[in-house]
């Protein structure tokens, strides 16, 4: 019986080990905060870097710094790496990346991670024009006031599908507002919202948050997360890299020279002719005459 050839086996093999080595196809990790990004003055809060089982180091670093925050030179496989802040301050805000070793090469950098502090000025207040339950469908007007002239007004949702708008504030006689539309509204309007005021100079330094603002849409329960399917149960769709792709053309490739010579091998055994044979086919005799 015939088998595959060494050289077809060293061939998909060697292809195989030098997509590894190619720098450009490591994908990005993923970068986190915990408790989450927003986070008040002199709180802790842990960056978390998290990439492949055959990752050998990681680094953290805020983008546009020289040199990486935290640099993990161990040889041991990790899954994640944490950069610990234990108060948040002013000069620890930004946006922070991260990207991990393997081979002797970095990967990609992550998506960037906005970290903000909070809690530098006093709280604005959030209002809805039209009051808080609204219908399906209609324009939603809510209106953020403060006593500082901040530049920039933030307006997020914390619940559901979250959201977050910058708007420019509008100077009035004792401070400054602005107003944030949502048009139109539906289900997933439905949350808990809240303000925040910031400057140009220093964008991820907050005030304090306002007070929560619960709007409700008609048609739908108190609870947001109850009407709406949950994220972690919709299956997801598996989406290959380049270096899977590779494998799998590669293993096809083995698969169907393997049904050939499979093939050519039963053939023989059967004592079919060849096809590339120039010999006329066997003829059959009478054994009684």
């Amino acid at each position: 019986m015939s088998v595959v050839p060494p050289s077809l086996l060293c061939l998909g093999l060697c292809l195989s080990q030098s997509t590894w080595a190619q720098k450009g196809n490591l994908p990005p990790p993923r970068i986190t905060a915990l408790p989450g990004s927003t986070v008040p003055a002199k709180s802790p809060v842990s960056i978390l870097c998290k990439g492949p089982k055959q990752a050998e180091g990681y680094r953290i670093s805020r983008v546009g710094s020289p040199e990486p925050m935290d640099k993990e030179e161990q040889i041991t496989p990790r899954t994640t790496n944490t950069l610990s802040i234990e108060k948040m301050t002013t000069d620890k805000t930004g946006l922070y990346h991260c990207s991990y070793q393997r081979g002797g090469l970095w990967s990609q950098f992550s998506d960037p991670l906005q970290l903000v502090m909070t809690g530098a000025y006093d709280k604005p207040s959030l209002s809805s024009v039209a009051g808080t339950v609204v219908a399906p469908g209609e324009s939603v007007k809510l209106q953020c006031f403060s006593k500082f002239n901040h530049d920039v007004f933030i307006l997020t949702k914390e619940d559901g599908d979250p959201i977050t708008q910058n708007q420019s504030c509008s100077p009035q006689d004792r401070g400054c507002q602005t107003i944030f539309l949502l048009n139109p509204v539906s289900s997933t309007q439905t949350g808990t919202y809240r303000c925040y005021g910031a400057f140009h100079e220093n964008p991820y330094v907050w005030s304090q948050p306002s007070d929560p603002l619960q709007l409700q849409v008609e048609g739908t329960t108190d609870s947001p997360s109850s009407t709406q399917p949950r994220r972690s149960t919709a299956p997801t769709t598996w989406h290959p890299s380049v270096e899977t792709q590779v494998r799998l053309s590669l293993a096809a490739l083995l698969l169907l020279v393997m049904v050939i010579l499979l093939a050519e091998a039963w053939c023989s055994r059967r004592g079919y002719p060849s096809v590339k044979s120039d010999e006329p086919p066997p003829q059959w005799t009478d054994k009684h005459h």
